[in-house]
C-alpha cells in the first residue's frame, strides 16, 4: 500500500472527469488531493469518454505532489468495473466509492481492485480506498465501514444525498449534519483513517463557507470536500496552526530530541511530562506549519 500515515488531507478538490481543461489544470491549485468525478459530474453519453480521459491523464500529467484520488460510479451501475480496471491500470492512488452503505460494498470493491492489480502486473495491495456515506443506513454502519480494508485512507461525508434520506435540507447553521458528522469522525478515528466533511457549493456565502470550515476543524476532521479552486486557499487558511502553537511543538520536539540524547524512556518540557497524545498533536501542529510555509527546513517559525 502507498503510505498513507503522514499524509496532509485538509482539501479534497473534485474535478468533473468530463472537462478537460479542468483536468488538465487540476495541480496548479495546491490541493493536498485531487478527486476526478467520474460520477454524479458526467451524464451517462459521455461516461466511457471521461474514463479515458481521466485514464490518460493520470499516465501523461505530472500533478506535483496531490494525491490522485477517482470517484468511480456505483456498484449497481453498468460503467463500476470498466471504472475500476482502468483506474487501477493508470496506477491511482486511492479510489473512492459513491453512496457506501455496507462494509460488503468495500469488500467487493477491494476484491475487484486485486483482481485488476494481478491483471495488470501491480503489485497487489497499491491502490488505496475510501468510502462516500451518502445515508442514514451508511451513517449507521459507518465503523464498519471503516474498518472494512487495510486499504481504507478515509471517509466522507456527502451531504446533499444524506439529507434527501433524511427527509431534510441544508441549513445555515449545520444542525442535520451533526450527528452524521461526529459519527463519520469516531467512526474514522476508531478505525485509525482520515474524516473528510461534505462539500460547500454557495461560492457566493464566502462567510457561511469559512463558519462551516471552522467547525469542521474544530470538530476534528482531517479535512474538507471542495469543488471550486478558490477554496483551497480558504481551507488551508482555517487549518493554518497558530504562532503560539507552532512554538510550544517546537518546544516538545526539542524535549523529543533532548530525551534521545540523553538515552531516556520519559519527554518532560519545563518540568512537565509530556505524553504521547501531546508528541502526536505536535507532530501534526509542525506538518501543517510545514505546509503553511510558516516554518523554515529546520523547524524554526518564520515571523510575517
Amino acid at each position: 500500500m502507498k503510505d498513507q500515515k503522514e499524509r496532509l488531507r485538509r482539501t479534497m478538490m473534485f474535478v468533473p472527469g468530463n472537462n478537460p481543461a479542468m483536468v488538465k489544470d487540476a495541480g496548479i491549485f495546491g490541493a493536498d488531493s485531487i478527486m476526478f468525478d467520474l460520477e454524479d459530474a458526467v451524464s451517462m453519453s459521455e461516461k466511457d469518454a471521461a474514463r479515458y480521459l481521466i485514464y490518460e491523464a493520470l499516465k501523461t500529467i505530472d500533478y506535483g505532489n496531490s494525491e490522485l484520488v477517482v470517484r468511480i460510479n456505483g456498484l449497481d451501475t453498468p460503467y463500476y468495473k470498466s471504472d475500476i480496471k482502468a483506474m487501477v491500470k493508470a496506477g491511482v492512488d486511492v479510489i473512492r466509492l459513491p453512496k457506501v452503505e455496507s462494509a460488503a460494498m468495500m469488500e467487493e470493491l477491494e476484491k475487484l481492485v486485486a483482481q485488476a492489480e494481478e491483471e495488470f502486473g501491480i503489485e497487489v495491495g497499491t491502490t488505496n480506498l475510501m468510502a462516500a456515506i451518502e445515508s442514514a443506513k451508511g451513517v449507521i454502519n459507518a465503523y464498519e465501514i471503516a474498518i472494512s480494508s487495510k486499504r481504507m485512507i478515509g471517509i466522507a461525508l456527502s451531504a446533499e444525498d444524506y439529507t434527501t434520506d433524511m427527509k431534510t435540507h441544508r441549513y445555515p447553521d449545520g444542525q442535520e449534519l451533526l450527528y452524521a458528522r461526529n459519527v463519520i469522525l469516531h467512526a474514522a478515528r476508531a478505525a485509525g483513517i482520515a474524516a473528510f466533511d461534505t462539500v460547500f457549493t454557495n461560492m457566493d456565502d464566502e462567510e457561511g463557507f469559512y463558519r462551516e470550515t471552522e467547525l469542521i476543524h474544530q470538530l476534528g476532521f482531517d479535512g474538507k470536500s471542495l469543488v471550486n479552486p478558490r477554496q483551497v486557499e480558504m481551507v488551508n487558511k482555517v487549518y493554518e496552526p497558530t504562532k503560539k502553537e507552532i512554538l510550544n511543538a517546537q518546544g516538545v520536539i526539542a524535549a523529543i530530541a533532548e530525551a534521545k540524547r540523553k538515552g531516556s524512556g520519559v519527554i518532560s518540557m519545563n518540568g512537565q511530562m509530556v505524553d504521547r497524545p501531546v508528541v502526536l498533536r505536535a507532530e501534526r501542529v509542525m506538518r501543517l506549519a510545514t505546509a503553511a510555509n510558516l516554518v523554515d527546513e529546520e523547524g524554526n517559525y518564520i515571523e510575517k
